[in-house]
């Protein structure tokens, strides 16, 4: 009841959210999700203890459960159709997922180097340790969940409130996201940067189409209702991927032994998305994909992104540090600056015509989760017809050496008898160089596909790729 309760209340905000976007003004102008504005809600009423029978606890397992459906389902969703047939189409992601990763990467090594050396120098006068600034890239690149399960590590081997630090950190990293994610998406979309930009009328600011622009379909029926609803066989295809990714899990734990069997073991997202692909290639091979529906598959995806958005925030509890908070909103502010940096100048130029919906799903991953730049992604590309989305799921097997490596040392630096900070500065170094060279070397950047400061787009000013004309730049 505790779980079906925390989950109904998620669902209830959502509500709350979507009528709020669609009555108060300034929310659709500046294109708030109403998973966003209910999970905002949520976490108040949450702090409050306002939400009867709603478990944090269960909030926070169920987060986990959604980023793995989110991921599995975009591993059973076909990759789009595009220009040049499929072979351009793969060859498109590979590099965007490859060219996202390697920064994640660059930004997961270098953010705690930034963070200790920031709380060293403004932590003396508050008695923190710049330890806790080693952190950031747990909750600014990864999220609330691994803030909890990474801060949990550290205050075992005895450092005080490490948990609260990693949430109230995750916490600021999803207000940068969304703060900052989404009058970005709203200014590319007024300018034509994204790939399938629409010009921004009432329906977009409120969130709901009236009736005569309900046009589109939300998927083919594929399977006879009196046998099987066409909703319970995809989302039978997930259950049945979550069950393979939990066993692979198992697999993986017990053939790599030591704290990396053990990583790849708790992985289940990345786990869920390989167990996918597999399923997907055998319906293929036993041409049962007719029976599949991307379109579809593509909504429960959203489905799962709206609801742990929403069930994010709701289960953050946050019991702030009092004497802390000065330097940890000041190390925040400076590692956040330094990551739209980053994002905006690596991100467009990435080379693709979808560098704007890359650089957002970036933006979103190196301060919350890959299901928040998803979800920032949704904003221009709502029908998810760009490449970006399935970039955003492969861009974790180029992101798993450093996952893995990252959290090992942090963690040995948090025992005193294990090692020092020397460690993770020389190793933390030496991987920033080798990521960067190999954007530079595997030809991962070149020239701007767009300006985001300019409002101007190098491919879609002068190509019209979408039956709309929504190809050129488009302004109020």
């Amino acid at each position: 009841m505790e779980m079906m309760m925390s989950i109904s209340w998620v669902g209830a905000m959502i509500l709350v959210g979507m009528i709020c976007r669609a009555k108060i003004k300034p929310l659709g102008n500046i294109l708030m999700p109403a998973s966003v504005i209910g999970g905002l809600i949520g976490f108040g009423l949450m702090n409050a203890n306002l939400l009867p029978q709603a478990s944090s606890g269960m909030l926070t397992q169920a987060v986990g459960f959604l980023f793995t459906i989110s991921f599995i389902s975009i591993g059973l969703t076909g990759a789009p159709e595009g220009e040049g047939g499929a072979g351009a189409v793969a060859k498109q992601i590979v590099k965007g997922s490859m060219g996202m990763g390697f920064i994640w990467d660059m930004m997961y090594v270098l953010t705690p180097l930034m963070g200790f050396f920031i709380i060293l120098l403004v932590g003396k006068s508050f008695d923190m340790n710049p330890l806790y600034g080693l952190m950031i890239p747990f909750a600014f690149c990864q999220g609330p969940g691994q803030s909890a399960i990474f801060g949990g590590m550290i205050e075992a081997n005895g450092w005080p409130d490490a948990v609260q630090v990693g949430v109230t950190y995750a916490a600021i990293g999803f207000l940068f996201a969304f703060g900052l994610g989404v009058p970005m998406a709203k200014w590319g979309l007024k300018r034509g940067l994204a790939k399938y930009s629409e010009k921004i009328s009432d329906h977009i600011t409120t969130g709901l189409f009236p009736k005569m622009h309900q046009e589109e379909n939300y998927g083919r029926v594929t399977t006879y209702s009196g046998s099987i609803d066409v909703l319970a066989f995809h989302m039978g295809l997930v259950g049945l991927c979550f069950i393979g990714a939990v066993y692979l899990g198992k697999l993986l734990q017990a053939l790599i032994p030591g704290t990396i069997g053990d990583t790849f073991a708790s992985m289940t997202f990345l786990n869920g998305m390989i167990v996918a692909y597999i399923v997907r290639f055998i319906m293929g091979k036993l041409n049962l994909l007719q029976y599949h529906d991307s379109a579809l598959q593509t909504r429960i995806t959203g489905w799962s992104t709206d609801f742990l958005i929403c069930a994010a925030f709701m289960s953050i509890q946050i019991a702030i540090i009092g004497k802390w908070i000065i330097p940890m909103l000041i190390m925040c502010a400076i590692v956040g600056l330094f990551t739209l940096i980053v994002a905006i100048f690596l991100g467009q130029r990435l080379g693709g015509d979808c560098d704007f919906e890359r650089t957002l799903g970036l933006w979103g991953c190196l301060t919350g989760t890959c299901p928040t730049g998803i979800a920032l992604i949704r904003i221009v590309d709502p029908n998810l017809r760009t490449t970006a989305p399935t970039e955003m799921g492969a861009m974790n097997v180029f992101m798993l050496p450093t996952y893995i490596f990252v959290p090992t040392i942090i963690g040995y630096t948090a025992n005193p008898s294990m090692a020092t900070f020397n460690t993770i500065l020389i190793v933390g170094g030496i991987s920033f160089v080798i990521y960067a060279a190999c954007l530079v070397i595997l030809r991962l950047t070149g020239k701007k596909t767009f300006d985001l400061f300019r409002g101007k787009s190098y491919i879609h000013d002068s190509v019209d790729d979408s039956p709309s004309g929504a190809g050129q730049i488009l302004t109020d």
